[in-house]
């Protein structure tokens, strides 16, 4: 699930099984910690053996419009809830966005019909492989969405996008180019993330500043 890019979706997934053990025997972890290849592999191996999963893709626009009314971890609250939802388990693993578990556990079940029994815990990724499992789904998903948008926008600046992360240098670079070029930023950011606001006063001074 990742929650920190400045480019694309934000990505929720949930996987129903059985037991555990498969995932076990794959050594499936958060999805940060295995390669891109070994985790498009395991997708496709999480997908034939889950009963049932689910993803949820926010767009940047959407994460934008949302949070001129909601917390970050609001949009996620609402976010887990539909897959669980959608999902209906008996139990639920999660890993909590909200640096209070029990309360990130209880926001979640309040926008519920029925009352499932939520662990939620913070790198629950690393503690359960089934929550391993769904942030490789989420992951993997992200990763095809931010290819789809670099395809694009690259042809127009012939620049890498780099990753989406607000770290990357080259996502940074893209970035910086793209306003300066444009006067804008391009579709598919996260315009109310900070390191976009500070990007564009940086330029702006810059531009200021060479007067």
């Amino acid at each position: 699930m990742p929650r920190g890019p400045v480019i694309g979706p934000l990505v929720i997934a949930g996987v129903v099984l059985t037991d555990d053990k498969r995932l076990i025997e794959l050594r499936v972890k958060d999805s940060k910690k295995v390669s891109p290849i070994r985790r498009v592999r395991l997708a496709e191996k999480i997908k034939i053996m889950a009963i049932d999963y689910e993803l949820v893709v926010i767009p940047a626009k959407d994460i934008d419009d949302m949070r001129k009314v909601m917390t970050l971890n609001e949009i996620e609250v609402n976010a887990f809830s539909r897959v669980i939802k959608k999902l209906k388990p008996d139990i639920c693993y999660v890993d909590s966005a909200d640096v209070n578990e029990e309360r990130f556990k209880n926001d979640i079940l309040s926008n519920l019909s029925f009352k499932p029994e939520i662990i939620s815990k913070h790198k629950a990724d690393d503690i359960y492989p089934i929550v391993g499992a769904a942030s490789i789904l989420a992951k993997t998903r992200r990763d095809e969405e931010v290819r789809k948008i670099a395809e694009k926008l690259e042809l127009k600046l012939k620049l890498p996008l780099g990753s989406g992360y607000p770290a990357d240098p080259l996502t940074q670079k893209f970035l910086k180019a793209w306003y300066e070029k444009y006067g804008k930023l391009p579709p598919n950011i996260r315009k109310s993330w900070k390191t976009t606001q500070n990007l564009i006063k940086e330029v702006n001074t810059r531009r200021l500043d060479e007067f």
